[in-house]
Formats: C-alpha cells, structure tokens, sequence
C-alpha cells in the first residue's frame, strides 16, 4: 500500500492520521514523515484498516438491531 492509498482508506474509517497514530501507538510524524517519503506503508497497516471497517460496519448493525429490539 503507497501512503495514498492509507490516506484514502483513513477517510473511509474516518480517522486522522494523528488518531491512527494514537491508537496504533505509532508517533505521527513516523506516519507523516517517514511513510510519506517512502511512500511505502508497513503491511500490517491495511489488514488493520480492514479489520476497523469490518467492525466499524458490525457495531452500526449491533446498534440498529438493538434498537429495534428496545423498541418493542
């Protein structure tokens, strides 16, 4: 994945790069500097946006489900 791309799959999970950065325990500037100018993102990241859009997507399910049970 080019630094591009994680940028595109950050906006998909509506996530800064500080907030990625934060969560991951990764200091920004590694992000923003050295994945940057390498523009060459460790593998590891784009399974780990998968996976945050998976369940991102499964919490909003849970959420709508169980409203509806609630409601009744």
């Amino acid at each position: 994945m080019n630094y591009d791309e994680f940028k595109q799959m950050l906006k998909k999970c509506d996530l800064t790069i500080k907030e990625f950065a934060n969560i991951c325990g990764i200091h920004n500037t590694t992000i923003s500097t050295t994945w940057k100018s390498k523009n060459e993102v460790p593998k590891w990241v784009e399974t780990w946006l998968d996976n945050y859009i998976k369940a991102k997507t499964l919490d909003n399910v849970k959420d709508v489900i169980c409203k509806g049970v609630n409601d009744e």
